[in-house]
């Protein structure tokens, strides 16, 4: 039996199935190109979900921290409001202690004002302008709100203390002395608020206060001398020395 026959048949039949073959490589090369385009594109999709994943989850922990953050922010907010209710209420206290305060002592006040008043009216007539507008300088500022307590109560204390001082000094102003039909020019000279003297510019005449009669007074000649003296002593032109003023009490002037 001749093989070559069959060899040939094998040739023919091989011959006749290589496009069906190459067919079929390329089905499989093209389905595995698109396989592989598929799991490329998957590939991608993934790590885009991944890089989504991640930053989805760095924005989760931000927002813990912030949620953490502002918990103990909001703990604070709680202790300072709770710190300044507290506040609040001792101011609350203290203006309710204020307003009883200023209900117990602006009356006490405004009597104190009238003393003075009343002292300055039967005090010696000396300063007679300057303690007048001291005097209504704090009847103006009584009624004033807008002067704190505290402010009234140091312009009274003050004005007391001013009246207070007269008593204890030397003092010698030129002044005007009422006279009928008018005043005159002369120099005052007050020895404490014991006693109130006066005497004319040229020296010719001198006199003193009576605060039982509430009238000036004439002294006589030998008064003038000691009063020019005492007068140079108060302005300071002439040092200190002793005096020898004439000086009245009510019992010498009711035994008079």
């Amino acid at each position: 039996m001749n093989p070559y026959p069959l060899r040939s048949l094998a040739a023919v039949l091989l011959l006749g199935s290589t496009p069906l073959l190459a067919a079929s490589l390329d089905a499989v090369l093209d389905e595995s190109q698109q396989l592989a385009a598929e799991a490329k594109a998957s590939q991608a999709r993934i790590e885009q979900l991944d890089d989504a994943s991640r930053e989805m989850l760095g924005e989760y922990r931000n927002a813990l921290q912030q949620a953490e953050a502002l918990k103990g922010y909001n703990a604070q907010l709680r202790e300072l409001v709770a710190a300044q209710r507290q506040e609040l209420a001792g101011y609350q206290t203290q203006l309710d202690g204020i307003e009883r305060t200023q209900e117990a002592v602006t009356p006490q006040m405004r009597r104190m004002v009238e003393v003075l008043g009343e002292f300055i009216a039967a005090d010696l007539p000396f300063l007679p302008d300057e303690r007048s507008d001291r005097l209504a300088q704090l009847q103006d500022l009584l009624p004033r709100a807008d002067v704190s307590l505290a402010e009234k109560y140091r312009r009274i204390l003050e004005a007391y203390q001013v009246e207070s001082d007269y008593g204890r000094t030397l003092e010698a102003w030129r002044g005007e002395l009422p006279v009928a039909g008018g005043s005159r020019s002369v120099e005052f000279l007050r020895l404490g608020r014991a006693m109130l003297y006066y005497q004319t510019l040229d020296g010719h005449e001198s006199g003193w206060w009576n605060p039982q009669s509430q009238v000036w007074e004439l002294l006589d000649g030998n008064a003038r001398r000691p009063l020019h003296q005492a007068i140079a002593i108060a302005r300071q032109e002439q040092a200190p020395a002793l005096l020898e003023l004439p000086v009245k009490t009510l019992s010498q002037e009711a035994a008079e």
